[in-house]
């Protein structure tokens, strides 16, 4: 048998005439963990979807040899039938169902055609051992965190002795803990045998795991590049996005005025436990032109504060006092948020944030119709002369404004939402996660979008499960943990063990301050 598990040769793949893979060649050896990397839209999961069957046989041109023979998969389960399972970065979970059954789903332990339901549990245990993960297999899977419903797709994977595991962003919602776990567990499959590909945004995830990185950048194969201790990350970025994108991290110059918007008391419970408080006395300020940050572990609250913020969307409100220019403010409804300034970009842009199968144009426009109408009719002209501005000043990659979002890459489709909220004229912009899944060209892009608008004296309250990302972006950063405000850090003392500190510390009702003027 060769060396290589896996050979793609000159795959090409067309959408509507244009090249998503142009003769991309892919080779994988036998138990290694091999990294694909590329921007957004570089070609990565159109790549993966050939392999499993996705895009089926007869869609592409090119050759794919798995262990030795050329396979021609019509299907998912063909490929799956031989060994390879994909993880795709969007979990096919049933919330519903138990993490047992979930594991079993479309391979149930049966016999005579009737589920053994013993049997079922036994065998989920075992491999929850298997992977570490302690949880009861009869446990609801929405009950349960990302980083355990992440495992449970492992967990169902392995049922279909995996021979080769392909994980497309598995730690893109995971906190830094549960990434550690997960890392771990690909090094562990690797002893045991197992090939792994990993599709990450995150380099120095990357850089920990994997023997071999495999780079695509607009459709084609760049180079494969040996893990060792001389590579670094500029190296990848550079061959990424074919420039050097300099300071990753561009430079603001802050012109940060008096306090916009101010919270105080602000409390919130479970709708459906008004006992169980979910965010607890908090208070934080932002000024005009600065760009505040929320840290905190996954469960912090932060999710739930920013739609508590915006029209009163998450939970229900027991007490608290919204001020906006040091006046109070009536935001009860989502309508009356905006008409008050606020928007918000949520974390889940496909769910929440775009109309995937409407335009460019639509989506950007969406959000503002009183500025492009009159007398209740939409001006079209003004419309589409909005949505080109957009689409120029925020380098929405589209072939034009008419292009569905769905076809779009998550960078871009990112670049949309903002486009959107933008163009609402908001003075407090509230970014959740606004740089998951996206590439490193993508991100930079982002960020001087964000500089941009607080230049412009805009005030922005962003939230980042990537620490460095806040350090870096935020003028002030307020640290949460169990729903409280524990930690507020400003100049030198926004560091990654200051934030850690504060969430470790047991403080109720208080706050601890490092570098406050």
């Amino acid at each position: 048998m060769s060396d290589y598990i896996l050979k793609m040769l000159n795959i090409t793949k067309e959408f509507y005439g244009i090249k998503a893979l142009d003769n991309v060649n892919f080779e994988v050896q036998q138990g290694e963990i091999h990294a694909l990397v590329g921007e957004n839209g570089a070609g990565k999961s159109t790549l993966i979807n050939v392999l499993g069957g996705v895009y089926p046989y007869g869609t592409y041109k090119g050759k794919i040899l798995y262990e030795g023979k050329e396979c021609k998969f019509t299907d998912i389960r063909q490929s799956e039938d031989i060994g390879i399972v994909i993880i795709h970065q969007e979990l096919t979970l049933s919330p519903y169902l138990t993490c047992a059954e979930n594991v079993f789903l479309g391979n149930e332990q049966s016999k005579n055609g009737i589920i053994d339901w013993g049997k079922t549990t036994v065998e989920a245990k075992r491999l929850f051992e298997k992977i570490g993960l302690d949880e009861d297999p009869n446990s609801i899977v929405n009950t349960l965190g990302i980083g355990k419903q992440q495992l449970i797709e492992i967990a169902k994977a392995l049922t279909k002795s995996v021979k080769l595991l392909i994980l497309d962003e598995p730690t893109a919602a995971l906190n830094e803990e549960d990434s550690h776990k997960l890392l771990n567990l690909l090094l562990e499959f690797k002893k045991n045998g197992i090939t792994s590909i990993l599709i990450s945004h995150k380099l120095k995830e990357v850089l920990k795991v994997a023997d071999r990185i495999t780079i695509l950048r607009d459709g084609s194969t760049v180079e494969t590049l040996i893990n060792d201790e001389n590579l670094k990350e500029e190296k990848i970025i550079k061959a990424m996005v074919g420039r050097d994108i300099g300071d990753y991290y561009p430079t603001r110059y802050a012109n940060i005025g008096n306090v916009f918007f101010e919270i105080k008391n602000w409390t919130v419970a479970d709708a459906l436990d008004q006992n169980r408080k979910i965010i607890d006395d908090v208070g934080l300020q932002i000024r005009k032109g600065e760009v505040v940050g929320i840290a905190g572990l996954m469960g912090a609250g932060r999710t739930e504060l920013a739609m508590s913020i915006f029209g009163e969307s998450f939970g229900k409100k027991l007490s608290g006092d919204i001020f906006i220019d040091n006046k109070k403010a009536d935001i009860k409804s989502v309508d009356k948020a905006i008409e008050n300034g606020i928007a918000y970009v949520t974390e889940d842009r496909k769910t929440y944030g775009l109309i995937l199968i409407d335009s460019v144009k639509n989506n950007i426009s969406l959000s503002n119709f009183k500025k492009i109408s009159k007398n209740a009719i939409i001006n079209k002209n003004e419309e589409i002369k909005a949505s080109e501005k957009y689409k120029n000043d925020f380098n929405i990659r589209a072939k034009d404004i008419l292009q569905n979002t769905e076809d779009l890459s998550g960078g871009n489709q990112q670049k949309v939402v903002l486009s959107r909220w933008i163009f609402s004229d908001p003075s407090l912009l509230i970014l959740d996660e606004p740089t998951r899944g996206i590439d490193v060209g993508a991100k930079r892009e982002i960020y001087t979008i964000i500089n941009r608008l607080a230049e412009e004296g805009k005030s922005i309250l962003m939230i980042s499960s990537e620490l460095p990302e806040l350090l870096k972006m935020c003028d002030r950063i307020y640290v949460m943990n169990q729903g409280r405000i524990v930690g507020e850090l400003s100049g030198d003392m926004q560091t990654a063990e200051n934030v850690m500190t504060c969430i470790m510390r047991d403080i109720k009702g208080g706050q601890v301050e490092y570098g406050k003027n």
